[in-house]
Order: C-alpha cells, then sequence, then structure tokens
C-alpha cells in the first residue's frame, strides 16, 4: 500500500496549519500510516508541538516558544496560509498530550517526534528528555524519537527502548561514527542532497526522505530504496502514486 510509504510531514500541512490538530486529524482522515511532529518546550516546561525557532511565520508573534509559558502560548493561533484549506476557526499551538491522546484512537500509526536542537539548547538534553518521554508512555509501541541532535538520541537511548531516527541534511553524514554507533532504526535524510542515480543503501536502518511533493519523485525513490517518504501533501500524494502504480485497463 501507498499509505505505509508516506510520512504525513507536520501532519498535512497542504490542507492546514503544520504540527496542528487539525492537520494531523486530516492526515489520519486521509489513511496516513506515519505522522512526524516536531517538539520544544514552553518556558514552563510543557511540551509544545511546533517547528519553527521562532513564532513570527506560523504565528505573527515575536519571540519563541521558549520565551512564553503555556499560560501566554494559549493566547497565539497558529494562522493558516493562502494555501491550505478555508478555517474561520482560530488554530491554538496543541501539547504533545493532545496529539498522543488522538493517536491513541489509531494504534496502527507510527508517531515519530523530532526533539528540536533549539529546545535542546535552550533546556539542556537531560530536561527535554525527560520531559518528552513520559508524555508518549501510552503510545510507546507508536513512538519513535527523531533528531539532529546526537547527544540527546544517545540519552533516548539510555533512557528507554523507544527506536531511534537520526535526522541529517546530508547523505554522505550517514557515514559518520558517531552515528554509525547510535545505530538508528531510521536515517531521515534531505532528498536534495542525494546522488542522483543508484541504489540508496543505508545498511541496517529504514531510509526515510524529505520533503517531497513529486509523486513521480517519490516513487523513483521507493525504488531506489527509500523506505519511507515525507510529505506535507499526504492525500494529494497517496492519489498520485496508486495511479502511478495501478496496472493498465
Amino acid at each position: 500500500m501507498i499509505a505505509d510509504h508516506l510520512v504525513a510531514h507536520r501532519g498535512y500541512p497542504a490542507r492546514y496549519p503544520e504540527n496542528t490538530l487539525p492537520s494531523i486529524e486530516a492526515a489520519l482522515q486521509a489513511g496516513a500510516r506515519y505522522i512526524e511532529v516536531d517538539v520544544q518546550l514552553s518556558q514552563d516546561g510543557e511540551v509544545i508541538v511546533f517547528h519553527d525557532r521562532d513564532l513570527q511565520r506560523l504565528c505573527g508573534q515575536a519571540g519563541a516558544v521558549h520565551d512564553y509559558n503555556w499560560q501566554e502560548l494559549q493566547r497565539f493561533y497558529v494562522r493558516p496560509h493562502r494555501d491550505t484549506a478555508d478555517t474561520s476557526m482560530p488554530i491554538p499551538l496543541p501539547r504533545l498530550p493532545e496529539v498522543v491522546t488522538l493517536l491513541q484512537q489509531h494504534p496502527d500509526v507510527t508517531l515519530f517526534v523530532e526533539l528540536k536542537r533549539i529546545s535542546l539548547q535552550q533546556f539542556g538534553v537531560d530536561t527535554v528528555v525527560q520531559r518528552v518521554l513520559p508524555q508518549l508512555h501510552s503510545v510507546a509501541s507508536q513512538a519513535v524519537i527523531i533528531s539532529y541532535d546526537l547527544a540527546a538520541l544517545q540519552r533516548v537511548r539510555q533512557t528507554c527502548d523507544y527506536p531511534i531516527g537520526v535526522v541529517i541534511d546530508v547523505w554522505s553524514q550517514r557515514h559518520q561514527p558517531d552515528i554509525q554507533n547510535l545505530k538508528p532504526e531510521y536515517l531521515f535524510c534531505d532528498l536534495d542532497s542525494l546522488p542522483l542515480e543508484g541504489v540508496l543503501v543505508c545498511e541496517g536502518c529504514k531510509l526515510v526522505l524529505f520533503e517531497c511533493t513529486d509523486p513521480q519523485q517519490a516513487v523513483s525513490l521507493l525504488q531506489r530504496g527509500a523506505s519511507l517518504i515525507e510529505t506535507f501533501a499526504i492525500g494529494e500524494m497517496m492519489s498520485a502514486m496508486t495511479a502511478i502504480d495501478a496496472p493498465p485497463e
């Protein structure tokens, strides 16, 4: 099934603002089997689902998530961009427990949780890991922790049995000894850094590529050895890739 090879990157940003409950719900309704979200800590240690290093692009606010406590962050709303589905309802910033509650209704869906570097830098590895992991307990069999930060992933390895995924921007970085020693179950890589042809060898782990909204390109990358493709347009990609794979009448 095509859904088994696509990751709903931050939910369904092609239709709803990224990393919000409506976006994640829409991805699930579209049939996503994998969801990826990003998490950061607020000033008072709440685990907020949010990607950017600051609030300007999505909320039109100065500062970063860690500059505000949860009570203050509840006053901010994520702005839909012009290409997303029309919605008259303000969309608040979600906390990780709200996403977990949603995923409990979909036990066959895998949740990739990215620990963002800005939060790790602000609060330290121990604090972030200690705040995030307990909140995933009820979906432990569905959760995978991912990050660019190898020290954070090493701490996850020492703390629990969750699978981990290393995120890299350059394909050649996969050979770094520190990454090899972690033995990650997943490797996330920017597809723009890949060689133009040839088999994509990622020994010992599943290769996840980001970001793709071209169905032909996604099919080609899967044929070359990728396991999963991240996309902002999960519904459209599933439909288009299914049509490509369908036998002619």
